[in-house]
């Protein structure tokens, strides 16, 4: 290649680099989206979800259950979430807990672990199941409504 071709083509490459740079917007690195997604993920769980369990917790408790939300929206280490812990006054009933917790990938997913009491059966054992993921936008105060109600029958038939 000669020297003139050469000088021409850096040129090109130049010139197509810098109309590039123009071109592109700024990179946006994976883990800026993803805690970018967190921390609206945790605010939501905080604004619709929170004051959801609060309502439940109060009438639970003011029959007499024990109930506590466990609330872990503002922590940097893992993913937002917030639970409701409820042991029924019966005897022998042991906490069970329902827990609405970020999924990177399908938004929030609710959880509930449904314990029956201590008495009815010699190996306690728990039935660990998903009851339902919504996009983080979507969650809605009824839906926590819904599923909150669902866990608490649940729990209340097992003991």
């Amino acid at each position: 290649m000669t020297d003139k071709t050469m000088a021409k083509l850096r040129s090109l490459l130049k010139t197509y680099e810098e109309r590039a740079a123009k071109a592109r917007p700024e990179p946006r690195t994976v883990d800026e989206e993803g805690e970018r997604r967190r921390e609206e993920c945790g605010e939501r769980l905080q604004r619709v979800v929170l004051p959801v369990l609060q309502a439940f917790v109060a009438e639970l408790r003011s029959v007499g259950h024990g109930a506590l939300i466990e609330d872990h929206t503002e922590g940097i280490d893992g993913y937002p979430s917030v639970g409701l812990a409820l042991a029924p006054r019966s005897p022998g009933a042991l906490a069970s807990v329902l827990t609405f917790r970020y999924d990177p990938r399908r938004g929030i997913a609710v959880q509930r672990d449904v314990k029956p009491p201590a008495t009815r059966a010699r190996l306690v054992t728990s039935s660990h199941d998903r009851i339902g993921t919504m996009t983080v936008d979507a969650v809605t105060a009824e839906w926590v409504e819904t599923k909150t109600l669902s866990f608490v029958e649940a729990v209340l038939k097992a003991n």
